[in-house]
C-alpha cells in the first residue's frame, strides 16, 4: 500500500511493531523526575505514548504497598509498561531487576536493558550489556537494549535476539540533541529490528531529527520532565515525532550547492 498523508494519520497503516505488538505512537516516555504522580499522568497523556518506562529501583509499582503507586495513575490496562534497569552497573543487578519486574507485573516480559559503565557519563558498559542480554533472552525476556552508537555492536544485539536496539544520541539526561547523526543512520541502514533513539534529546527539533534519520521511534524522559512546562513539552514531542516520521516517509529534496527558483524562469510569457 502506498503511504499517503491519509494513511499515516490513520496510524494502523504505519504502526511501530515491537515484539510482535503494534503501537500507534512512536514516542516512548519515562515516568521519573516529575514533581508528583499527577504531573506524571498529565504529561504521559499529553505525549500520546502507549509505552512507558519505569525504573524498578526508583519507582513504586507494588514493592511498597503503603505508598502511592505508579500503577494507580498509569494503569497497565491502558499502557504497556517497559521496566528498565536504570542504575544497574553489573550483569547480576540488571538480571535481578528484570526478574523482580516480571514478578511485580504478573509475568510481564518486555524490558529495557541498560548496564552502565560510568557514573559520570552514564555510558553503557557494552561487554556487560551483551552478557546480561544473553541471560535475559534465554530466560524468556523480550529485551529492548540501550547501547552506544557503534553500528557493529547494534547489529550484534539484533542478531542475538533483542527485539529493539536503542542507541544513545548524547549522554543520558544531557539534552545535547543528536550529536551522532551519521552513526545513527548507519545503524538504521543495517537494522533488522526497530531502532529507537534513547538518551540525549532536549527539545522537539531533536526528536524530529531522530525520526528524519529513519529511526522507528524515540524514547525520552528528562527532555519532558525537566522542561518548564512538562505537559506542554510532552505535547510538542508528540507532534515532533509524528512530523519527523512523515518527513522521513515523504523523502526530503536533494541538497544543492546553489539555489533554484520555486517558479521556473523557462516558459514565461514576458
Amino acid at each position: 500500500m502506498a503511504v499517503t498523508a491519509e494513511t499515516i494519520h490513520s496510524t494502523p497503516n504505519d504502526p511501530l511493531v515491537i515484539a510482535g505488538k503494534a503501537y500507534t505512537s512512536r514516542l516512548l516516555v519515562g515516568t521519573g523526575k516529575y514533581r508528583d504522580l499527577e504531573e506524571t499522568r498529565r504529561a504521559v497523556e499529553a505525549s500520546g505514548a502507549e509505552i512507558v518506562t519505569v525504573a524498578i529501583r526508583r519507582t513504586n509499582i507494588g514493592q511498597n504497598p503503603n505508598e502511592p503507586s505508579l500503577l494507580d495513575v498509569l494503569p497497565p490496562s491502558k499502557y504497556t509498561y517497559l521496566p528498565n534497569t536504570a542504575g544497574c552497573f553489573s550483569v547480576e543487578d540488571a538480571v535481578r531487576t528484570c526478574r523482580l519486574a516480571r514478578e511485580l507485573l504478573d509475568g510481564h516480559d518486555l524490558v529495557k536493558l541498560e548496564v552502565l559503565g560510568d557514573e559520570k557519563t552514564l555510558f553503557p558498559d557494552i561487554p556487560q550489556t551483551l552478557a546480561a542480554a544473553e541471560i535475559l533472552i534465554k530466560d524468556g525476556f523480550k529485551v529492548m537494549v540501550y547501547t552506544n552508537d557503534d553500528p557493529i555492536v547494534a547489529k550484534r544485539f539484533a542478531e542475538m535476539g533483542c527485539v529493539a536496539v536503542m542507541p544513545l544520541a548524547a549522554p543520558i539526561g544531557s539534552g545535547l540533541g543528536i550529536r551522532n547523526p551519521y552513526n545513527i543512520r548507519f545503524i538504521v541502514e543495517e537494522a533488522k529490528v526497530p531502532i529507537l533513539v534513547d538518551a540525549g534529546v532536549g527539545t522537539a527539533s531533536d526528536a524530529a531529527i531522530a525520526m528524519e534519520l529513519g529511526c522507528d521511534g524515540v524514547l525520552m524522559n528528562t527532555a519532558i520532565a525537566a522542561a518548564r512546562n512538562p505537559v506542554l513539552m510532552a505535547h510538542a514531542m508528540k507532534k515532533a515525532v509524528e512530523a519527523g516520521r512523515e518527513a522521513y516517509l515523504a523523502g526530503r529534496m536533494p541538497r544543492k550547492q546553489y539555489g533554484s527558483p520555486s517558479s521556473p524562469l523557462g516558459g514565461t510569457f514576458f
